[in-house]
């Protein structure tokens, strides 16, 4: 039997996007070379196109083509701002080190900068009123029934409704089963239109363009049964598989051979997304140690004559893929406990020195982690790690603890910036922890890493949970 590759889809308005960000980019370097009386000539051509695939690639990156995410007009703003910014910054290295810079008028060059910003965020916000105004009236909208009245269809319902741009109208469910079964999954039966035999009459009918089947996996004749009846329509029809029975861990779908496979825990680092966060991670880590490395020479004095014992304190850790590494932070304690069994950290520590508890307070003692950033073994975002011995200890009280080891451990995480810093004395705290480690690895983007890394300025600021 021959095997069938799956494609994936494309959004008509991602792809409406694009071209409006290049128009908008190349225009606007034209634009300001107008303004300012400089000539136009090859040069400019080159600059657009490479200006337009450094925007691209950033773009990717962030997430901001994507419309399996729900974002809000200020977040889009927000995010595509954003990009041209890094884009920028990606240009200028360029140029320096490319010793181009001084081809281009400064005047030129930053009327384009800001020319560009306000016009990308312009188009954005025109594009977003223009698809409102036709999806409102019904234009590009696919009139859509669902097969399976559960709690996947459901949620498949409300994510039509919360994603517009998708251009799916829900007209309402279809199911067998009696109305005692599916009316517990349900405030009110207003969204429930009859049998599964209905549902192929309305399809015949061409009062459907597309059906979603949300039964499960395991009702497989029903599958097949319905499949076949609306093989004799013209309707778009598609499966929704019910792996939300699953912890789904950054799911994406593959094809072995032309064989579709869909994974329930995967990485979000694989190929240029890794690579990215790879390079990301060097040029940040290696800037700061430019910068901080005074502070952590007088970290590392101050450490030496304030208590006897070594300046830096190295600890065994789970890394990427549950492996061991040596994470280097400032000693804190006048001990160093490294064995089978580490206490966590408590307010009021007998063990915690007083220069360590400074140190703790403001994060300084995690800086030497920067060393471990450069040798690959960390990341500047992720899971923070945790001792080898409070592994052993959680995974065997926290279903998918161990899946958080998907990605490098970082100097900071999504966990501690949203109130999981520090202490984790019940178990509860802990399961909140892992909570936010999973979503991270769901929901990774360079984007979130950096807003990540923002945040965390302002939790070191408030000091909350230090100790």
């Amino acid at each position: 039997m021959a095997t069938i590759p799956i494609q994936q889809s494309r959004s008509t308005f991602g792809v409406l996007q694009r071209i409006c960000d290049v128009v908008v980019i190349g225009s606007a370097l034209y634009l300001s070379q107008w303004l300012t009386g400089q000539g136009i000539s090859d040069r400019t051509s080159l600059a657009i196109a490479v200006s337009v695939a450094l925007f691209f690639i950033v773009s990717e990156a962030s997430t901001l083509y994507r419309l399996d995410q729900t974002r809000s007009a200020n977040t889009d703003l927000g995010l595509i701002l954003g990009n041209w910014l890094g884009t920028v910054l990606l240009l200028s290295s360029l140029a320096f080190f490319g010793r181009q810079g001084d081809y281009f008028a400064r005047t030129s060059v930053l009327g384009w900068i800001v020319l560009t910003g306000a016009m990308l965020g312009l188009s954005r916000m025109l594009l977003r009123i223009a698809l409102e105004f036709l999806i409102a009236r019904g234009v590009g909208q696919r009139r859509c029934a669902i097969a399976g009245l559960n709690a996947l269809g459901l949620q498949l319902h409300q994510n039509a409704r919360d994603n517009p741009a998708c251009g799916l109208k829900m007209v309402g469910f279809y199911d067998d089963r009696s109305k005692e079964r599916w009316l517990s999954q349900v405030e009110n039966e207003s969204k429930y239109l009859g049998r599964l035999e209905q549902l192929v009459a309305c399809a015949k009918a061409g009062e459907i363009d597309t059906v979603f089947v949300t039964l499960p996996m395991r009702a497989e004749s029903r599958i097949r049964w319905l499949l076949d009846q609306l093989s004799d329509t013209t309707v778009s029809a598609y499966i929704v598989p019910d792996f939300f029975v699953f912890e789904l861990l950054h799911s994406r779908w593959n094809t072995i051979g032309g064989l579709p496979a869909v994974s329930v825990f995967e990485t979000p680092l694989y190929g240029v997304d890794g690579w990215t966060k790879r390079l990301f991670d060097v040029t940040a880590a290696s800037v700061g140690l430019l910068f901080i490395s005074p502070i952590m020479l007088v970290c590392a004095g101050l450490v030496k004559i304030s208590s006897p014992g070594p300046v830096f304190f190295r600890q065994r850790r789970y890394g990427l893929d549950g492996r061991e590494i040596w994470v280097w932070k400032f000693r804190s304690m006048r001990t160093c406990d490294n064995g089978s069994t580490v206490a966590q950290a408590t307010q009021s520590d007998p063990r915690i020195t007083r220069m360590g508890a400074i140190l703790r307070r403001t994060s300084l003692d995690e800086l030497p982690q920067l060393f471990n950033v450069l040798d690959g073994s960390m990341s500047l975002v992720g899971p923070r790690p945790h001792a080898s011995a409070h592994n052993e200890h959680y995974r065997k009280l926290i279903r998918g603890y161990m899946l958080r080891h998907k990605v490098k451990p970082g100097i900071t995480g999504l966990a501690q910036v949203e109130g999981y810093r520090g202490e984790t004395e019940t178990l509860d705290k802990m399961q909140k922890r892992i909570d936010f480690d999973h979503r991270y690895i769901q929901q990774w983007s360079l984007w979130l890493d950096i807003k990540i890394l923002l945040r965390t300025l302002l939790v070191v600021f408030k000091q909350e949970n230090a100790y």
